[in-house]
């Protein structure tokens, strides 16, 4: 019997970084906004539709929010690069607190100026691009390299967890305690978060070299990431995933026209969206085994095969209790893709490059999903939501056998011991 327990153990989420204490604050920081910020995610679309009664205004948003992420996160990973990163989170931690304190404002005070929150809304994910690399650069400096592929699954599986009780709070909190409450509550997990990473050690450069966060350095980013295959390829692997694999613009003509109808589209709109992330985090619970495979390239490779495998299924399925079981499928498969290919940026990079490198992580983990929604809607109502949605999951496979036949010693990469 107590061999079977051990061996359970050896599957189940692997919490041996949270043990390090200097990481647990990080950690911490991240989970007591993992549902906050989705509250606030909430919030955004749904105050701008009140306020404009047009879905347009809610898609603008999108665009209002990618962009300076994009910016921002680049700048934000040479900036982490040059200076002491836990003052970094600190500054941009502070900023995204007072930009939720704000929204909060002006939702409590009735303003009803989309102006207003599309321009905070473009502030926070400014805020949100700088601190995001140095967040995650930072934690090979807290924990040992063979506890990364835990600690990124420690963080990937808090954050499914908000992705998922986050929305359903906010709809049942909404008719109850108002929109502003939820701005309100994402400050105070906020404000929390910043004097988690206020306890932080000092986390400054390795090296002694001076140098500028400029774009020069930003395009040393992109030059250093280029003359790496196994970073090159762990971006280009997500990018094929996201791209060819990422059906969830064409989800409400699923379930409004294939699972639902006209009755129940509105719960196989909800099943869609949600079995995604609870795959995920079902994943991120029984990851125990992650810091145990040596070989990282092969399991991003095999990861991102079968989320392709798993989308294609959901394509040709024709009742939404085996959609969903596909969609969950992939979620799990996408978070070991994500875990894994985290691990390496963390392991190859060095140090000085590590904040650049995760600036570019965000930017393709932010940007290549969007980019699926422009591909798969356009080809959905251009050849059918079906072919789209299959065709899209082989390619992810057909993709990946390219990228192993061209870059060999990425399948063959290992973690070092």
């Amino acid at each position: 019997m107590g061999e079977q327990k051990t061996g359970v153990r050896r599957l189940v989420l692997d919490t041996t970084p949270l043990r390090i204490r200097p990481y647990r604050r990080l950690w911490s920081s991240t989970a007591v906004t993992a549902i906050g910020s989705q509250l606030t995610a909430v919030a955004v679309p749904k105050q701008l539709y009140d306020i404009t009664q047009s879905s347009a205004w809610v898609g603008l948003s999108g665009a209002v929010a990618l962009v300076p992420l994009v910016v921002f996160a680049l700048w934000g990973g040479a900036i982490a690069d040059v200076v002491d990163r836990r003052k970094l989170m600190i500054a941009t931690n502070s900023g995204l607190a007072v930009t939720s304190a704000l929204l909060w404002l002006q939702a409590a005070a009735g303003l009803d100026n989309v102006w207003v929150v599309l321009g905070l809304l473009a502030l926070q994910q400014a805020c949100f691009g700088m601190n995001s690399p140095a967040r995650s650069a930072s934690v090979p400096r807290l924990v040992p390299i063979h506890m990364l592929p835990a600690a990124n699954a420690l963080n990937a599986t808090v954050m499914m967890v908000g992705s998922i009780s986050g929305p359903l709070l906010a709809g049942a909190m909404i008719p109850v305690l108002g929109l502003p409450t939820l701005y309100l509550i994402d400050t105070v997990a906020l404000l929390a978060a910043l004097v988690a990473v206020i306890g932080l050690p000092a986390l400054p450069p390795l090296d002694e070299s001076s140098r500028r966060a400029g774009l020069a350095a930003i395009a040393d980013g992109f030059r250093y990431m280029a003359l790496q295959p196994v970073l090159l390829v762990s971006f280009l692997a997500d990018v094929i995933a996201m791209v060819f694999g990422m059906p969830r613009a064409l989800f409400p003509q699923l379930a409004a026209q294939t699972f639902g109808g006209p009755a129940g589209a509105g719960l196989a709109l909800g099943v869609l969206y949600a079995a995604i992330p609870a795959g995920s985090l079902v994943g991120g619970l029984l990851s125990g085994a992650f810091t145990r495979v040596r070989r990282h390239g092969a399991a991003v490779v095999v990861s991102v095969a079968a989320w392709g495998v798993a989308i294609a299924g959901f394509g040709l399925s024709g009742s939404l209790a085996l959609a969903a079981v596909f969609l969950a499928i992939a979620g799990a498969a996408d978070l070991t893709s994500m875990v894994f290919r985290s691990s390496i940026l963390q392991e190859a990079a060095t140090d000085e490059m590590r904040g650049r490198m995760q600036g570019v992580f965000t930017v393709v983990v932010a940007g290549g999903p969007r980019l699926a929604d422009l591909v798969h809607g356009t080809l959905g109502a251009g050849i059918g939501v079906s072919p789209t949605i299959v065709g899209g999951g082989l390619l992810v496979v057909v993709g990946m056998v390219v990228l192993v036949a061209v870059f060999p010693s990425f399948w063959q990469y290992r973690a070092t011991e």
